[in-house]
């Protein structure tokens, strides 16, 4: 059986229509949200039946790029194509619902398209800013056609560069698939805990982006004391929930005090 047959191809190119349209969202238009690897991740996987990987590649990079976002000159990864490209690339690369250690190797190769991804988002935004500077040499008459000219070339470029993005990680994602699929149980294993810690990874760098400082010290006491009283004393959740809660807001009471 052909690794990219007739169906395989038309899903590939489904997929990049769709990522180009679900990327015009991040910046360029709508910015309903769809464009977040939370909602991204399990409509790609409801669109090619296996919602489930979806939700796991989509929230454990919503975590990892949650404090990333692209504001002003700033140019971050762009985690709505990675979202899109690793949930197919899993779906895809297993034929039907994706294994644990596919669905982390397809994570792992998330990585590898940064870099891409970036540039890519720079490229387009000097090729917009051409446009930008161009409409100031036409005359006022021609000011309003010129600008909603540009206006649509910019869309245009947008949706280009995730369709084409798309178009390139899904094929060589898929194929990195299936020899991941030839390689010792052991490999799998790993790829099965490195997705069981990815989580970790995230929590860690929000922790680390937003500053300990930004963080209310109370708020963690009282959620390290209610996760104490569940995990060693079982005390029942509802309880942990409030303790966690009661913490939070004692501390934001001192702080308020002591300003």
């Amino acid at each position: 059986m052909s690794l990219f047959d007739s169906n395989m191809i038309l899903a590939i190119i489904g997929t990049a229509i769709v990522g180009g349209f679900i990327g015009l969202d991040r910046t360029a238009a709508g910015q309903f949200m769809i464009s977040q690897p939370i909602v991204a991740g399990p409509l790609t996987g409801w669109m090619l039946g296996d919602p489930t990987a979806g939700i796991v590649i989509g929230a454990v990079l919503e975590l990892i790029w949650v404090v990333d976002m692209p504001v002003g000159a700033f140019v971050p990864a762009n985690s709505t194509i990675s979202t899109v490209s690793a949930t197919a690339i899993a779906a895809l690369g297993s034929h039907g619902v994706a294994p644990l250690p596919v669905i982390g190797f397809s994570l792992l190769l998330t990585t590898a398209m940064v870099p891409m991804t970036m540039m890519a988002d720079n490229v387009v935004r000097k090729m917009n800013s051409r446009q930008a500077d161009a409409t100031a040499i036409f005359s006022r008459e021609d000011e309003g056609r010129t600008l909603a000219r540009a206006h649509l070339s910019g869309l245009a470029l947008f949706y280009l560069k995730s369709f084409v993005l798309c178009l390139v990680f899904l094929p060589i994602g898929i194929t990195a698939v299936a020899l991941f699929s030839r390689l010792p149980e052991n490999f799998h294993r790993a790829m099965s805990l490195f997705v069981k810690l990815l989580p970790l990874l995230g929590a860690a760098l929000i922790v680390r982006k937003l500053s300990m400082k930004m963080i209310d010290l109370f708020l963690l006491t009282g959620f390290m004391i209610a996760a104490v009283l569940g995990q060693i004393f079982h005390v029942p959740a509802f309880i942990v929930i409030l303790l966690t809660i009661m913490g939070g807001w004692l501390g934001a009471r001192y702080s308020g005090l002591r300003r």
